[in-house]
């Protein structure tokens, strides 16, 4: 029963923090899931992908309801997405079988690096100007493919990579948010179904796993973090962001820096 209490908590917490800042979803769920999944006594070499695909797939569900609310205020460009998309689809199903291919070790790093450049970029308010106008839809699609298959290896919803890419693309910000919510639907639908499929048939995972989705987890993330969202949004309004994001930033240094030393222990 506790570790139900934890992934409520995990939820409420990550919820809070994406609807306040936007971003930092998967990026603080993985690191925390393993170390529930091994307090737990989990498999070793499956931690990092039952929490990657936990995650995904808890994003998912938390990318429906952002997705409307942004829709409804006209900010989610719809030719972009169509454009992009299919790429997003190619790409995160890669990154997954990539992922897949991966020991834990390779993938911790990669994911921890990740991690210190999205902090970076969140403490030091780094945003891209816009110096050129939207592309084609080739390179649309060669960009959805990129964006896709980081994020499956991070477990994002990749708006750390999307809105900067828009917004360098001289699309308003407002825009580049929205369109970055739809496209973090088709990134987290692929991601999610990837993560299961390549988890099915695994030795030793838990019980109640679909692949490697831990269904337990994902319903205690599901519940607290739609419920957390939007207070985070709120306060959003009412509290110092920018001192707010220089401590999460702070918190996805220690995360990940703790995923690096668990490797060396």
């Amino acid at each position: 029963m506790e570790w139900w209490l934890a992934y409520l908590a995990l939820g409420g917490f990550v919820g809070f923090f994406a609807g306040m800042l936007g971003i930092g979803g998967g990026m603080t769920m993985v690191p925390i899931l393993v170390f529930l999944f091994q307090a737990q006594g989990f498999p070793a070499e499956h931690v990092l992908h039952l929490a990657l695909g936990t995650a995904m797939a808890s994003i998912l569900f938390t990318s429906i309801s952002s997705v409307r609310a942004h829709h409804a205020r006209r900010s989610v460009d719809w030719t972009i997405v169509r454009a992009m998309a299919p790429g997003i689809l190619a790409g995160t199903l890669s990154g997954v079988l990539l992922a897949g291919a991966l020991s834990t070790r390779p993938l911790t790093i990669f994911f921890a690096g990740f991690v210190y450049l999205a902090a970076t970029q969140l403490l030091l308010g780094i945003k891209p100007k816009p110096t050129r106008q939207l592309p084609d839809w080739p390179v649309l699609l060669t960009a959805g493919g990129v964006i896709g298959g980081v994020s499956s290896l991070v477990a994002a919803g990749g708006a750390v990579l999307t809105i900067p890419f828009l917004t360098f693309c001289n699309v308003p910000l407002l825009t580049a948010i929205g369109t970055s919510s739809a496209l973090g639907f088709p990134i987290a639908a692929a991601g999610t179904v990837g993560y299961a499929l390549i988890g099915l048939g695994s030795e030793g995972l838990p019980r109640l796993s679909l692949g490697f989705v831990h269904l337990p987890a994902l319903a205690g993330l599901v519940v607290a973090s739609m419920l957390t969202a939007p207070w985070g949004a709120h306060a959003a309004h009412r509290m110092p962001v920018i001192l707010l994001r220089r401590i999460f930033a702070v918190l996805l240094y220690a995360l990940a820096t703790k995923m690096l030393g668990n490797l060396f222990e």
